[in-house]
């Protein structure tokens, strides 16, 4: 609370009063879960509703994909990639049909916050959870993924 009045005060002085601060330029997204999976290590991971940065609005239409369960299947076991504190994780997957394989990458961030502070999941214990989702080496999954 002091910290906050000696900002506005030192603010108010300068003549910036008014300007937006740092808690003021979060990003604004839709934190809705789309889904839901827990990994093997007991790590509850949303997919959220997102926007065009992150999450489901992010991925879905530019990788054609539009059913939770590819993202299930990746997060159903344990991350393939994990960064040094574990915040950035990668889990990886393959699909096969009729005889045709597709590999595909979840990726995710296990934090309150974005690496760049520009958004902050809700709640107490809120994770950012599924950043983007791809199938390798194509621009557009095949459809047969979603089914």
């Amino acid at each position: 609370m002091r910290r906050t009045i000696a900002i506005a005060a030192a603010l108010a002085s300068l003549g910036l009063a008014g300007l937006p601060t740092a808690a003021d330029a979060r990003e604004t997204w839709n934190t809705h879960e789309k889904c839901v999976q827990t990994d093997w290590d007991g790590r509850r991971i949303p997919t959220r509703t997102g926007n065009s940065e992150l999450g489901w609005n992010h991925f879905s239409r530019p990788h054609n994909i539009t059913s939770c369960k590819l993202i299930k299947a990746a997060l159903n076991g344990k991350p393939d990639k994990k960064s040094d504190q574990q915040r950035n994780l990668e889990y990886w997957g393959s699909a096969i049909h009729n005889g045709r394989q597709v590999d595909f990458v979840v990726k995710v961030r296990y934090a309150k916050e974005t690496d760049d502070g520009r958004y902050t999941a809700p709640g107490t214990k809120g994770k950012i959870g599924v950043i983007t989702a791809y199938c390798r080496g194509v621009q557009k999954c095949p459809s047969w993924v979603n089914n």
